[in-house]
């Protein structure tokens, strides 16, 4: 029978995979492939995301990797844009593009009626094809000439979140720079295209995203999986990979799998406070984010607002006011609790004002 797991243990397990239960020694292109990309729609997030997960971090590493090709912003996993390693992009982007194109059907079916996406998707890709970066509405612009009745919004938005593989190219992302996004085919900014699906029937990138799925969240169930990729069609692949894993049970009885040498911390190991940035794929990442987060509250990281884990669970949110961190606790915080959220928050306001200020401040606790 297989071991069943408590919440806590969960929760423990999921911090030291994202580097959230002690700060990693590792450099920030490491971390970016551990934690399989960041989500960061918005762009200056994953700074923060970054900064409570890492020993040495300045906003300058991240700034020059996107810069320099290293990592890149581009719309991958649940179709919503992920700051990814450009090897991790380039190996992806196919196995993807089905998912991709379904959601965007999802949004834009009744626009689209009519139109043949093959024939949008190279005319997408032929308006790219000077390597001019261009916004999206100037991408739409120039498909509504031949599509008048579809709009722009909507064949621009096709084209750069489905349909032709693109990155967001700096200025946008980096470090305290505000830009609109403009685009350009991934084959031209990194040089060579993504790699084709396999034609052999075999998933090997499929099978890759269930091991590095579970390296950086499990143990986890394979709705887990599906909720963080959106991907559909997974279960080949997870059975694939089946008999390299462990399988364990939550406390509901779900079937959970893992890697057998993955870090199971002790369920009473403390838990530092962490402060994370919106739409962090800590609290994202799971179809059931019980382990990390209480039921009345699982909606604030869909609604963008950024946590704060006191003993390893969301117990507040926070925000920036006038350089001033704001804590609103979401419970009640303890004496000891508190004072150790205001020493991270005064670190926090400390990395975000690059050492100008430390002031944080934490409200009442609810009654």
């Amino acid at each position: 029978m297989a071991t069943r797991l408590s919440a806590r243990a969960l929760n423990r397990a999921t911090l030291a995979r994202q580097f959230l239960l002690d700060r990693a020694d590792v450099g920030v292109l490491d971390a970016v492939a551990h934690l399989c990309g960041l989500q960061a729609q918005e762009p200056q997030e994953p700074f923060t995301g970054l900064w409570s997960r890492l020993r040495v971090f300045t906003p300058a590493m991240l700034s020059g990797l996107l810069v320099e090709r290293g990592v890149v912003r581009t719309h991958l996993m649940r179709r919503t844009v992920h700051l990814v390693t450009a090897e991790d992009a380039l190996a992806w982007r196919s196995r993807h593009a089905a998912m991709l194109r379904q959601r965007m059907l999802g949004v834009y079916r009744r626009d689209l009626d009519g139109i043949d996406l093959g024939e949008l998707a190279a005319a997408g890709a032929a308006v790219l094809a000077d390597r001019e970066p261009r916004s999206m509405g100037e991408i739409g612009r120039a498909l509504a000439a031949r599509w008048p009745e579809a709009g722009a919004r909507p064949l621009g938005e096709t084209v750069v979140a489905a349909l032709v593989p693109v990155v967001q190219i700096p200025p946008r992302g980096v470090w305290r720079m505000t830009s609109g996004a403009r685009y350009v085919r991934l084959s031209s900014w990194l040089g060579r295209p993504a790699a084709p699906p396999a034609t052999d029937g075999s998933d090997p990138v499929g099978e890759a995203l269930v091991r590095r799925y579970l390296a950086a969240y499990g143990p986890a169930a394979s709705a887990d999986l599906r909720a963080w990729c959106g991907l559909a069609g997974l279960p080949r692949a997870v059975a694939a990979v089946r008999g390299e894993l462990v399988a364990f049970r939550d406390e509901r009885g779900r079937e959970l799998l893992d890697l057998p040498d993955a870090a199971r911390p002790d369920p009473d190991t403390p838990a530092p406070v962490r402060f994370l940035p919106a739409f962090d794929n800590a609290l994202l990442g799971y179809h059931d984010r019980g382990r990390i987060v209480d039921d009345a509250h699982r909606g604030l990281s869909v609604a963008g607002e950024r946590a704060v884990l006191v003993d390893g669970r969301v117990a507040a949110t926070w925000t920036v006011d006038a350089g001033t961190v704001v804590v609103t606790p979401l419970r009640r915080l303890s004496r000891a609790e508190r004072a150790e959220v205001a020493e991270e928050g005064s670190g926090l306001a400390a990395f975000l004002s690059e050492g100008a200020r430390h002031r944080v401040r934490v409200a009442a606790s609810p009654v």
